[in-house]
């Protein structure tokens, strides 16, 4: 007897698994808010722990919001017959309160700002590339909660700091923050975010996910033996979208220090790739220079409810461009002057 296919007419007890128990959870703290992972496959909880555990535990106010995200993986379905062209079924799912119906082989994130949840759906043939599934699916949602939910700034920047001081770094891409940010780190300032950073607009507090640096095999060359050594050992190889090949660097196994809690801003540093020749690496900017930058760098940033806040306020510090020298250790030093001062 054919199987008959399930519809909406006529639909089994539990079509969404609304009352099925997940197997495996995990609670974490990350960017301000106490983050509650659920699913039922391994690979994707590996994927989380992977990304996430290890983190120092980052609060923002005194009160820790909640947040659920739900990771379920689609099944890829046999090849069977039927009209060419027809659409995979579209299977029912559900998880953080939220109800949806995918077609097989795809993959994707509904994010619930009001409801401080979100529903990560992946494919079985997506799983194969766990890079992409985390740094373009698991982190939108983690982010864009956090963002949405506590009305943070997200900016594309980079973070270091001392002595709960921060420095924002910001450049386009190839300008370099990255190597910086791995020399300010074997310089002993503390590490916050290499890519993304969520700052609070009126107490200009930043938060970030100190897991993971990307560099360039030759981004390493103004290391001795023994420092490259250590790092490769911690790092995976991984490629962009655009091609490009990289070192994905985990700094939680290098005994580096990341940053135990939030960073108050104190100024923001531009990466130039100009040689500063014989003159000074930073450069005081201009305050409209500065809020110039600002808007040309953060279009998305600039577009959230936060953003009037927060340019009035970083309008009261100090901006710079960070010209470069013949060693990064020369621009680690300039930064480690700024941050004494401030």
């Amino acid at each position: 007897m054919r199987k008959r296919r399930l519809t909406l007419a006529a639909p089994p007890p539990d079509p969404f698994g609304e009352r099925k128990r997940t197997a495996f959870r995990e609670r974490l703290q990350l960017l301000g808010g106490e983050f509650e992972f659920e699913t039922d496959s391994r690979r994707l909880q590996r994927i989380v722990r992977s990304a996430y555990a290890g983190l120092p535990p980052h609060r923002l106010a005194r009160a820790v919001p909640r947040f659920r995200v739900r990771l379920v993986v689609t099944a890829t379905p046999r090849a069977r017959g039927g009209p060419p062209g027809e659409p995979p079924p579209v299977r029912a799912l559900s998880g953080a309160g939220m109800l949806c119906g995918a077609m097989e082989r795809s993959s994707f994130v509904a994010v619930a700002v009001q409801q401080r949840a979100a529903l990560l759906v992946v494919s079985a043939q997506a799983l194969r590339y766990p890079y992409h599934v985390r740094y373009e699916l698991l982190e939108f949602a983690v982010y864009l909660l956090a963002a949405r939910a506590q009305q943070l700034v997200p900016l594309h920047a980079a973070c270091v700091g001392h002595g709960g001081q921060g420095v924002l770094l910001m450049g386009g891409s190839g300008a370099g923050k990255s190597t910086l940010v791995l020399h300010c780190l074997l310089g002993g300032l503390e590490f916050l975010a290499e890519d993304s950073v969520l700052v609070g607009p009126r107490s200009l507090l930043a938060t970030g996910i100190a897991n993971f640096v990307h560099l360039r095999r030759d981004a390493l060359r103004f290391l001795d033996r023994s420092q490259r050594s250590a790092l490769v050992r911690h790092s995976t190889a991984i490629r962009r979208r655009s091609g490009v090949e990289k070192l994905e660097i985990d700094l939680r196994g290098t005994r580096r220090r990341l940053a135990a809690a939030p960073l108050r801003i104190r100024a923001v540093v531009f990466i130039s790739r100009r040689s500063a020749g014989k003159r000074a690496l930073l450069a005081r900017l201009p305050t409209a220079t500065v809020l110039g930058r600002l808007a040309a760098q953060q279009r998305y940033a600039s577009q959230q409810p936060g953003w009037s806040v927060f340019r009035r306020r970083m309008s009261r510090l100090p901006g710079y461009e960070l010209r470069r020298g013949s060693h990064p250790r020369a621009a680690i030093e300039a930064l480690r002057e700024l941050l004494a001062g401030s």
